[in-house]
């Protein structure tokens, strides 16, 4: 784990004891630091008793603390730990903060913050993939899972390539990118902001922490992003500012299986330009990328059953995610795509979708936005109304032809039906497993 002479002799709180809760709380007291923890389950309260001060920060005494660390899913905006640290003049910080005010106890090194409301999971895993590619010391951590805390720390040279969420952000203060990336910004979350602009601001001040002759990376697409990078470019200078759409690189991208559709050519190339402002070549990155195999969930092949590719798409939990899904798969000549989605909204419209309907050969819609999903879909295409996944993969299945897609890329959360994205992912690929067992066992199937 990573630890620190920064938090030696210092105090703080720690609310919200999943990974990087716990994480938080080894490195504070490895590092000699002083500990009051809490969480509403009592598992985690109880695999700490002993070592930590077991109180609700809430309600205790938090005089003369150093910092309250909170969880990413704590709502800011409406958790009272908020004004219970302004009143006790506290700051609210959270594990990425850590990792910040750590970071000149640690060997020389570098640091990838990436952010965007969709693709940074892809991108930063591509990241990780091409340093290590090029036997460059590398650690990724962050909102992929991985609390950069709980890692080994790196020798000298090495870099932490961070995914990071607008919580994230929301909890530092002085995290210093030597790359700082924005891949995107589409409505999400808006429960936690002040409206779209609140949560524009959050993805902005990834930026404003930077200092002068670091880089800042730009995706293309939306009025937001270009408005953060005009900004930066004034702040940082043009020539440390980047905006990538892909164009130069479009005619690699048949190489990279994993890294089909127009949204993971901008993945790409976005971790290009990073690995590059690093000091990689092209003969290492191009030897690189064929080999990345793509993220559970994340357009995820998991079967090929009689020429018909079934994807995996779950983490696809808005309109804005799910399009390039779409755009991935054009007709050839005819629509192609056998499309599942639905479940629990957070918004009642596929426009962003609207571009590809045309691609789309039959929808067929599930949980709670179903009905609402297929009155939208059903001037432009065949729509089942499946109610459920399994149903809607037999559907699928049973109609598809050598050549079509079967691809689950629901455009909704999970919440209605499933735990989370990854519990429904793993739903589709064990009932296409199934039913692809199912149908090479019935007999008269085998040639």
């Amino acid at each position: 784990m990573i630890v620190s002479e920064a938090f030696a002799g210092k105090r703080y709180a720690v609310l919200g004891l999943a990974r990087s809760g716990l994480a938080s709380v080894e490195t504070l007291l490895a590092s000699g630091a002083q500990v009051m923890a809490w969480d509403s389950r009592e598992e985690p309260r109880l695999a700490l008793e002993g070592r930590v001060e077991l109180a609700d920060p809430v309600s205790a005494d938090l005089a003369g603390y150093d910092g309250v660390v909170v969880s990413p899913g704590v709502p800011l905006n409406r958790h009272p730990i908020a004004d219970a640290a302004a009143e006790a003049g506290v700051p609210v910080i959270g594990d990425i903060e850590l990792f910040a005010l750590a970071r000149a106890s640690l060997p020389a090194h570098r640091v990838i913050g990436i952010t965007g409301t969709n693709g940074k999971s892809t991108t930063a895993s591509l990241v990780h993939h091409l340093l290590k590619s090029a036997a460059i010391p590398v650690r990724l951590g962050g909102n992929i899972g991985i609390p950069i805390l709980s890692q080994d720390p790196l020798s000298p040279g090495g870099v932490y390539v961070l995914e990071l969420s607008s919580y994230q952000i929301d909890l530092t203060r002085s995290l210093d990118c030597d790359v700082a990336v924005l891949l995107n910004i589409t409505p999400d979350h808006l429960d936690r902001y002040d409206g779209f602009e609140g949560y524009v601001a959050s993805k902005a001040r990834l930026f404003d922490m930077q200092a002068k002759g670091h880089v800042a990376v730009f995706g293309v697409g939306d009025a937001e992003t270009a408005a953060i990078a005009g900004r930066q470019a004034a702040r940082l200078g043009s020539d440390m500012v980047a905006q990538v759409d892909g164009a130069d690189i479009a005619g690699l991208q048949k190489n990279w299986p994993s890294l089909q559709g127009p949204h993971n050519l901008q993945n790409a190339a976005v971790a290009v330009t990073i690995v590059e402002a690093l000091g990689l070549g092209p003969a290492q990155w191009q030897a690189a990328l064929p080999t990345f195999r793509g993220l559970p969930h994340r357009m995820e092949r998991v079967a090929d059953l009689g020429g018909v590719l079934f994807i995996n798409d779950s983490k696809a939990t808005n309109a804005a995610s799910a399009a390039p899904a779409l755009a991935a798969f054009p007709p050839d000549p005819e629509p192609r795509i056998h499309w599942i989605l639905g479940g629990l909204p957070k918004e009642d419209s596929l426009d962003e979708c609207a571009p590809y309907f045309g691609y789309v050969a039959a929808a067929y819609t599930i949980g709670d936005a179903g009905p609402r999903f297929a009155e939208v879909l059903a001037p432009h295409t065949d729509v089942t109304r499946s109610e459920m996944l399994a149903e809607a993969i037999r559907q699928a299945m049973a109609a598809a032809k050598p050549g079509d897609v079967v691809m689950l890329s629901p455009a909704c959360a999970s919440f209605d039906q499933f735990r989370d994205f990854e519990a429904r992912g793993d739903a589709f690929r064990q009932i296409v497993e199934a039913l692809t067992e199912q149908r090479q066992a019935a007999p008269g199937d085998a040639d």
